[in-house]
């Protein structure tokens, strides 16, 4: 069976062509995040995975949940999901989706695992350098994990830099071993 993101990119694409088509970009990722969260809650998991609940009760659900939040293109984009039973991808379209709007909007995620949280000015002084080098506006997420001793280990797209001192110890450790 493909990967869940093999069967969500080429949604993903099509919602984003439609969204940058529509200059929405903004107003589709809202309506993405919605649709997830929606698929994702327990009681409509459960409605998606009994068989003699048909696709459009699903999709009729969840547009009463949505209200007025899904406009008319997303609905039909909805649809196409259910008549493809993909509805449980929405999550992971999701995703894809926000990973070409950061590019098309040149921004990037990045994360950065430390010992102790970053106080504003590290934060800032990282993002401007992360900025500098990617060329890009970068948003910082920063995760505490104590095992990295001191330092950070940065996650910037299919980039690591290990900046840790755990990083420097392992380092050094196989150097010494060799």
């Amino acid at each position: 069976m493909s990967s869940l993101a093999t069967l969500s990119r080429p949604y993903a694409k099509a919602a984003f062509e439609l969204a940058h088509e529509a200059r929405a970009l903004a107003e589709w990722d809202d309506m993405l995040s919605l649709a997830s969260a929606l698929v994702s809650d327990e009681a409509m998991a459960r409605l998606l995975d009994n068989p003699d609940v048909g696709r459009a009760q699903v999709v009729a659900i969840m547009n009463d949940a949505a209200g007025e939040a899904f406009n008319e293109r997303f609905r039909r984009f909805l649809d196409v999901l259910s008549s493809n039973d993909r509805l449980a991808l929405l999550p992971e379209i999701r995703t894809l989706f926000q990973g070409l709007r950061a590019k098309a909007e040149n921004r990037m995620r990045v994360k950065v695992v430390s010992a102790v949280p970053l106080d504003e000015d590290q934060a800032g002084r990282l993002k401007a350098a992360l900025a500098s080098r990617f060329e890009c506006e970068v948003e910082l997420d920063n995760e505490i994990d104590a095992e990295v001793i001191g330092g950070a280990v940065v996650y910037a797209g299919d980039q690591v830099i290990d900046g840790s001192l755990r990083g420097r110890l392992n380092r050094l450790s196989n150097s010494l071993a060799n």
